[in-house]
């Protein structure tokens, strides 16, 4: 008996998205509620699970293709006997090697392990596959991406990949390679450029002194986590003091919409995070009402399944305000985008220590550049400049927060 695989629901007003890598090929088991293919929307990446068991018969569809919700994607058969050879339309596999020469796992890269390649910089042809063939694996990177984040060995190089459409010149043999843009990628490209067109986008800077949060952390991190069972981090002291700053000045948690401008009576924050597809903005819901340790969990939490690419449509909707953390990166200072139709973002850098002058002496302090971006058809300079300087004070002095000052 066979099975029709369908595109399942994929959230409010996402009708469709694209194949981006067949988990499961022709002939291979599949358990029940196994992922058999991964598809991108316009926000997220998400596994769909077989409702059977069986045997993958067939992919109606190849690598790349758009989908609609409730169309027919793959084929299961029961049983486990070797299936029908698959659609013409499936991908094709990989072109064979030459006589006595084996294919890399970087040779057969996957667009899913491409994009994580992409995204941790790491060396595709250091990496030892263990998919089927040799072929890399999106875990293989991840491992080893995290083994050169700690400074440990990197696993046992394959043998070097041959480049792509290679060119001779005076310095050799050079390539390009041309990859199609994820279908997240072409959103997040869409959504910045209209954020440029259509708000009147400005930025204004400050910096804080980071001593008296960095002593605060030191003193109470241990208590923090051994009560709340969640590390101690920067971000949420920034959202608490964003939550002041955004009830002081109510235009900077508002949008426009027509003619007409949309005040919220709540703090939603959505948190940019990097994610192997891009980077996403997961929300912190009603962060106003929320103490460091929810706060703290929820980021722990969107930064775990981002990760594992099991961030869900429902958690990045709506969002009133922004904060965008690229001094993780090691960024010294930027001009964010906002994220439509909100109407401002807090963009946090590296923490440094740089010369400041204290009561008529140069002392060294570890100092941070903040930008606020916001949208000046709807945010006053005044306003803007007010609400920086409300989240810097909060910072300097953490007191403020648990007072409402």
């Amino acid at each position: 008996m066979a099975t029709e695989i369908k595109v399942p629901v994929l959230g409010e007003s996402v009708t469709e998205g694209t194949i981006a890598e067949w988990l499961k090929q022709p002939g291979e088991a599949v358990a029940v509620d196994e992922p058999i293919a991964s598809l991108e929307t316009d926000k997220v990446a998400v596994d769909v699970p077989s409702p059977v068991a069986g045997v993958m018969s067939q992919h109606v569809v190849a690598v790349g293709d758009t989908v609609e919700v409730g169309a027919v994607i793959a084929i299961i058969e029961d049983g486990a006997a070797a299936p029908a050879p698959a659609a013409a339309k499936a991908d094709p596999a990989p072109a064979p090697a030459a006589t006595g020469e084996l294919l890399t796992p970087a040779q057969t890269m996957s667009p899913a392990v491409r994009r994580a390649v992409l995204e941790h910089g790491v060396d595709p042809s250091t990496i030892k596959g263990t998919g089927k063939d040799g072929r890399l694996t999106k875990e293989d990177v991840l491992a080893a991406a995290e083994a050169k984040a700690k400074g440990g060995a990197a696993p046992a190089p394959a043998p070097a990949a041959a480049p792509v459409a290679p060119v001779t010149s005076g310095s050799g043999a050079r390539g390009t390679e041309r990859v199609k843009m994820t279908r997240m990628r072409q959103t997040i490209a869409k959504r910045l450029k209209a954020a440029q067109d259509n708000a009147a986008l400005l930025t204004t800077f400050n910096d804080v002194d980071m001593s008296a949060v960095i002593e605060a952390r030191d003193k109470y991190k241990d208590l923090f986590a051994k009560k709340h069972d969640i590390r101690l981090g920067f971000m949420g002291f920034f959202a608490k003091a964003a939550c002041l700053a955004l009830k002081d000045v109510p235009a900077v948690n508002a949008y426009i919409d027509g003619d007409e401008i949309i005040y919220h009576d709540y703090v939603d924050i959505s948190v940019a995070v990097s994610a192997p597809n891009g980077l996403v903005v997961p929300v912190i819901r009603d962060a106003d009402k929320k103490g460091f340790a929810r706060i703290e969990q929820d980021i722990a939490d969107f930064g775990a399944r981002a990760k594992a690419g099991t961030l869900t449509m429902e958690d990045m909707t709506g969002g009133t305000f922004t904060i965008s953390n690229g001094g993780v990166f090691g960024s010294l200072m930027s001009t964010p985008i906002i994220n439509p139709p909100q109407s401002a973002v807090l963009g946090l850098h590296r923490i440094e220590d740089r010369p400041v002058v204290r009561n008529g002496q140069i002392v060294i302090r570890p100092m941070m550049y903040l930008a606020l971006s916001y949208d000046h058809r709807l945010i006053d300079g005044r306003e803007a400049v007010t609400a920086l300087k409300i989240i810097k004070d909060a910072i300097e002095d953490p007191t403020r927060m648990l007072i409402d000052l």
